[in-house]
Protein backbone atom coordinates (compact mmCIF):
# COMPACT_ATOMS: atom_id res chain seq x y z
CA UNK A 1 0.00 0.00 0.00
CA UNK A 2 1.38 3.39 -0.97
CA UNK A 3 1.08 6.67 0.87
CA UNK A 4 -1.50 9.42 0.44
CA UNK A 5 -0.34 12.97 -0.27
CA UNK A 6 -2.35 15.83 1.24
CA UNK A 7 -1.72 19.34 -0.08
CA UNK A 8 -2.60 22.12 2.36
CA UNK A 9 -1.98 25.84 2.55
CA UNK A 10 -0.64 26.31 6.07
CA UNK A 11 1.39 24.25 8.53
CA UNK A 12 -1.53 24.67 10.92
CA UNK A 13 -3.73 22.79 8.45
CA UNK A 14 -1.08 20.08 8.12
CA UNK A 15 -1.07 19.65 11.90
CA UNK A 16 -4.76 18.69 11.79
CA UNK A 17 -3.81 15.59 9.78
CA UNK A 18 -1.26 14.17 12.22
CA UNK A 19 -1.98 10.54 12.99
CA UNK A 20 -4.15 10.02 9.90
CA UNK A 21 -1.45 8.30 7.81
CA UNK A 22 -0.98 10.99 5.17
CA UNK A 23 2.06 12.85 3.86
CA UNK A 24 1.35 16.58 4.08
CA UNK A 25 2.87 19.30 1.88
CA UNK A 26 2.06 22.92 2.84
CA UNK A 27 1.75 25.11 -0.23
CA UNK A 28 2.26 28.43 1.52
CA UNK A 29 1.10 30.40 -1.52
CA UNK A 30 4.17 29.32 -3.52
CA UNK A 31 2.87 27.24 -6.47
CA UNK A 32 6.23 26.57 -8.13
CA UNK A 33 7.76 25.22 -4.92
CA UNK A 34 4.63 23.19 -4.27
CA UNK A 35 4.74 21.67 -7.77
CA UNK A 36 8.38 20.68 -7.33
CA UNK A 37 7.75 19.02 -3.97
CA UNK A 38 4.70 17.23 -5.33
CA UNK A 39 6.64 15.80 -8.27
CA UNK A 40 8.73 13.84 -5.77
CA UNK A 41 6.03 13.11 -3.18
CA UNK A 42 3.65 11.37 -5.62
CA UNK A 43 6.15 8.60 -6.41
CA UNK A 44 4.63 5.41 -5.04
CA UNK A 45 1.54 7.23 -3.76
CA UNK A 46 -2.03 5.90 -3.78
CA UNK A 47 -3.64 9.29 -4.27
CA UNK A 48 -3.52 13.05 -3.85
CA UNK A 49 -5.97 15.19 -1.91
CA UNK A 50 -6.25 18.95 -1.59
CA UNK A 51 -7.24 19.59 2.02
CA UNK A 52 -7.74 22.56 4.32
CA UNK A 53 -9.48 25.91 4.37
CA UNK A 54 -11.31 27.57 1.50
CA UNK A 55 -13.22 30.74 0.85
CA UNK A 56 -16.89 30.40 -0.03
CA UNK A 57 -18.03 31.50 -3.48
CA UNK A 58 -21.56 30.14 -3.03
CA UNK A 59 -23.50 32.54 -0.77
CA UNK A 60 -25.25 29.62 0.94
CA UNK A 61 -22.06 28.32 2.55
CA UNK A 62 -21.21 29.26 6.14
CA UNK A 63 -18.09 29.15 8.31
CA UNK A 64 -17.22 25.53 9.05
CA UNK A 65 -19.22 24.03 6.17
CA UNK A 66 -17.51 21.34 4.11
CA UNK A 67 -17.02 21.13 0.36
CA UNK A 68 -16.07 18.01 -1.60
CA UNK A 69 -14.76 18.92 -5.02
CA UNK A 70 -16.10 17.52 -8.29
CA UNK A 71 -13.43 19.26 -10.34
CA UNK A 72 -11.01 22.17 -10.40
CA UNK A 73 -10.57 23.89 -13.75
CA UNK A 74 -10.35 21.17 -16.40
CA UNK A 75 -9.37 18.46 -13.91
CA UNK A 76 -12.07 16.13 -12.60
CA UNK A 77 -11.85 14.63 -9.15
CA UNK A 78 -11.96 10.87 -8.76
CA UNK A 79 -15.67 9.90 -8.39
CA UNK A 80 -14.99 6.90 -6.15
CA UNK A 81 -12.83 8.94 -3.79
CA UNK A 82 -15.37 11.76 -3.69
CA UNK A 83 -18.15 9.26 -2.96
CA UNK A 84 -16.13 7.74 -0.12
CA UNK A 85 -15.59 11.20 1.38
CA UNK A 86 -19.30 12.00 1.01
CA UNK A 87 -20.19 8.85 2.96
CA UNK A 88 -17.99 9.96 5.83
CA UNK A 89 -18.98 13.63 5.70
CA UNK A 90 -22.64 13.52 4.63
CA UNK A 91 -23.06 17.17 5.61
CA UNK A 92 -20.66 18.30 2.88
CA UNK A 93 -21.70 20.11 -0.29
CA UNK A 94 -20.40 18.60 -3.53
CA UNK A 95 -19.46 20.71 -6.53
CA UNK A 96 -16.69 22.40 -8.53
CA UNK A 97 -13.90 24.33 -6.82
CA UNK A 98 -11.91 27.30 -8.14
CA UNK A 99 -8.14 27.62 -7.68
CA UNK A 100 -5.64 29.73 -9.59
CA UNK A 101 -3.00 30.47 -6.95
CA UNK A 102 -4.56 33.76 -5.84
CA UNK A 103 -6.30 34.64 -2.61
CA UNK A 104 -9.87 35.65 -3.56
CA UNK A 105 -10.53 38.40 -1.03
CA UNK A 106 -13.15 40.62 -2.70
CA UNK A 107 -16.87 39.71 -2.38
CA UNK A 108 -17.57 41.08 -5.87
CA UNK A 109 -14.99 38.73 -7.39
CA UNK A 110 -16.33 35.83 -5.34
CA UNK A 111 -19.81 36.53 -6.74
CA UNK A 112 -18.49 36.83 -10.30
CA UNK A 113 -16.64 33.50 -10.08
CA UNK A 114 -19.70 31.79 -8.66
CA UNK A 115 -21.93 33.12 -11.44
CA UNK A 116 -19.44 32.26 -14.18
CA UNK A 117 -18.50 28.75 -13.07
CA UNK A 118 -20.94 27.63 -10.34
CA UNK A 119 -17.87 26.92 -8.19
CA UNK A 120 -18.74 26.49 -4.53
CA UNK A 121 -15.42 27.59 -3.03
CA UNK A 122 -11.91 28.80 -3.81
CA UNK A 123 -8.50 27.80 -2.49
CA UNK A 124 -4.88 28.42 -3.53
CA UNK A 125 -3.54 24.88 -4.06
CA UNK A 126 -6.06 22.54 -5.69
CA UNK A 127 -5.08 23.34 -9.29
CA UNK A 128 -1.41 22.47 -8.62
CA UNK A 129 -2.38 19.26 -6.84
CA UNK A 130 -4.70 18.27 -9.68
CA UNK A 131 -1.95 18.64 -12.28
CA UNK A 132 0.49 16.57 -10.20
CA UNK A 133 -2.08 13.83 -9.70
CA UNK A 134 -2.95 13.73 -13.41
CA UNK A 135 0.69 13.49 -14.44
CA UNK A 136 1.23 10.61 -12.01
CA UNK A 137 -2.02 8.87 -12.99
CA UNK A 138 -3.31 9.02 -9.41
CA UNK A 139 -6.82 9.51 -7.99
CA UNK A 140 -7.36 13.11 -6.95
CA UNK A 141 -9.80 14.58 -4.44
CA UNK A 142 -10.63 17.92 -2.83
CA UNK A 143 -11.88 18.28 0.75
CA UNK A 144 -12.12 21.83 2.03
CA UNK A 145 -13.67 23.64 5.03
CA UNK A 146 -15.08 27.14 4.65
CA UNK A 147 -13.15 29.81 6.55
CA UNK A 148 -14.64 32.98 5.02
CA UNK A 149 -18.11 33.47 3.57
CA UNK A 150 -18.93 34.76 0.10
CA UNK A 151 -20.09 38.16 1.37
CA UNK A 152 -17.00 38.65 3.53
CA UNK A 153 -14.04 40.76 2.38
CA UNK A 154 -10.62 39.74 3.68
CA UNK A 155 -8.40 42.43 5.23
CA UNK A 156 -5.04 43.26 3.56
CA UNK A 157 -2.97 41.43 6.18
CA UNK A 158 -4.45 38.07 5.14
CA UNK A 159 -2.96 38.45 1.66
CA UNK A 160 0.58 38.53 3.09
CA UNK A 161 0.06 36.11 5.98
CA UNK A 162 1.68 32.97 4.52
CA UNK A 163 5.35 32.11 4.32
CA UNK A 164 6.37 29.90 1.36
CA UNK A 165 6.67 26.89 3.69
CA UNK A 166 3.18 27.36 5.11
CA UNK A 167 4.13 29.21 8.29
CA UNK A 168 2.67 32.52 9.43
CA UNK A 169 4.55 35.58 8.15
CA UNK A 170 4.23 37.56 11.37
CA UNK A 171 6.55 40.34 10.18
CA UNK A 172 4.53 40.86 7.01
CA UNK A 173 1.28 40.83 8.98
CA UNK A 174 2.64 43.47 11.38
CA UNK A 175 3.84 45.56 8.45
CA UNK A 176 0.39 45.43 6.89
CA UNK A 177 -1.21 46.49 10.16
CA UNK A 178 1.19 49.42 10.51
CA UNK A 179 0.44 50.48 6.93
CA UNK A 180 -3.32 50.03 7.32
CA UNK A 181 -4.18 50.30 11.05
CA UNK A 182 -7.87 50.66 10.33
CA UNK A 183 -8.05 46.99 9.37
CA UNK A 184 -7.44 45.76 12.94
CA UNK A 185 -11.10 45.22 13.94
CA UNK A 186 -11.75 43.51 10.59
CA UNK A 187 -8.63 41.38 11.04
CA UNK A 188 -9.75 40.28 14.51
CA UNK A 189 -13.17 39.26 13.19
CA UNK A 190 -11.51 37.33 10.36
CA UNK A 191 -9.17 35.57 12.79
CA UNK A 192 -12.14 34.58 14.94
CA UNK A 193 -13.87 33.08 11.90
CA UNK A 194 -10.67 31.24 10.93
CA UNK A 195 -10.39 29.76 14.42
CA UNK A 196 -13.97 28.51 14.23
CA UNK A 197 -13.15 26.90 10.88
CA UNK A 198 -10.02 25.26 12.31
CA UNK A 199 -12.16 23.62 14.96
CA UNK A 200 -14.42 22.17 12.27
CA UNK A 201 -11.35 21.21 10.22
CA UNK A 202 -10.13 18.98 13.06
CA UNK A 203 -13.55 17.39 13.48
CA UNK A 204 -13.99 16.76 9.75
CA UNK A 205 -10.51 15.28 9.36
CA UNK A 206 -11.38 12.70 12.00
CA UNK A 207 -14.68 11.99 10.26
CA UNK A 208 -12.81 11.36 7.01
CA UNK A 209 -10.55 8.98 8.91
CA UNK A 210 -7.17 7.39 8.21
CA UNK A 211 -5.76 8.15 4.75
CA UNK A 212 -8.71 10.55 4.30
CA UNK A 213 -10.89 7.82 2.78
CA UNK A 214 -8.29 6.81 0.19
CA UNK A 215 -8.18 3.24 -1.11
CA UNK A 216 -5.01 1.64 -2.47
CA UNK A 217 -4.41 2.71 -6.05
CA UNK A 218 -4.44 0.08 -8.77
CA UNK A 219 -0.92 -0.65 -10.00
CA UNK A 220 -0.04 -1.59 -13.55
CA UNK A 221 1.11 -5.19 -13.79
CA UNK A 222 4.68 -5.76 -14.86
Amino acid sequence: MGHVVAIVGLQREAAVLRGLDVVTIPGGGAPERLANELAEAVNGADGVISFGMAGALDPGLRIGDWVIGERVGGHACDPARSAALAQRLPQARIGPVHADGRLIADPAEKARLNRASACLAADMESHVAAVAAARAGLPFAILRCISDEAAAALPPAIAVAMKPGGGLALGAILGSILAHPGQVPHLLRTATAFNRAYGELRIGARQAGPRLAALPAKRDSA
